[in-house]
């Protein structure tokens, strides 16, 4: 007869399992617009966030983009071939740096956030496929230009994760690629190291309240 342990260890796996399974079943283009509307009507009801309240808009960057991102997939594409010559301490502390800069990139593309609207283009793919693209416009709220912006993803144990973004033909990590190779070959994968941290560190404090 099962004891109450072996109830509870058998009850903890298949919510384990129910997780895993609802994050594999999920579509790459249903989670990245789930995931959009969520962070975007947090936007709206947050009068904080609107005025740019830094700590709030990290907050909510760190809460809900960040667990969709490959980050140590991203430092590697950007920093191309010269990822296999640094050493596991100095990868660590590449995607360290890198997932900051992109925090602070993406927080202050939030914080501009004015009732843009975003369309979701129809996502061809196969049961098979593990990589893909989701494409999205953003359109402006005053009549601007529309800016496409598509999302690479690749599906991992934990489900789909973004690695790169490409806004209006510009990728994310390609555009930091040359930057990069340039601080290592002056000074080697420690410079660029101390080159990012200097640029994290630099940020200017939030002075606003809560």
């Amino acid at each position: 007869m099962m004891n109450m342990k072996q109830f509870f260890a058998g009850l903890m796996m298949l919510l384990l399992s129910s997780l895993v399974f609802a994050a594999d079943v999920t579509p790459p283009d249903e989670l990245v617009k789930a995931n959009a509307t969520e962070v975007l009507e947090i936007i709206k009801k947050d009068k904080d966030i609107q005025a740019g309240n830094k700590k709030k808009i990290k907050e909510l960057v760190e809460a809900k983009v960040l667990p969709h991102f490959d980050f140590t997939r991203m430092t590697r594409l950007a920093v191309g071939r010269f990822w296999n010559q640094a050493t596991p301490v100095q990868q660590q502390a590449l995607v360290n740096e890198f997932r900051s800069l992109l925090v602070r990139t993406y927080s202050a593309s939030l914080s501009t956030y004015r009732d843009q609207r975003i369309d979701y283009k129809p996502l061809k793919m196969s049961p098979a496929d593990i990589d893909v693209v989701v494409k999205t416009v953003v359109h402006q709220s005053n009549g601007g230009q529309s800016i496409p912006i598509d999302y690479s993803l690749a599906k991992t144990a934990d489900g789909w994760k973004v690695y790169d973004i490409v806004v209006d033909g510009v990728s994310l990590v390609v555009n930091y690629r040359s930057s990069f190779a340039h601080e290592i070959q002056q000074g080697g994968i420690d410079q660029l190291v101390h080159t990012l941290q200097a640029k994290n560190n630099g940020a200017a404090p939030d002075t606003k309240k809560n």
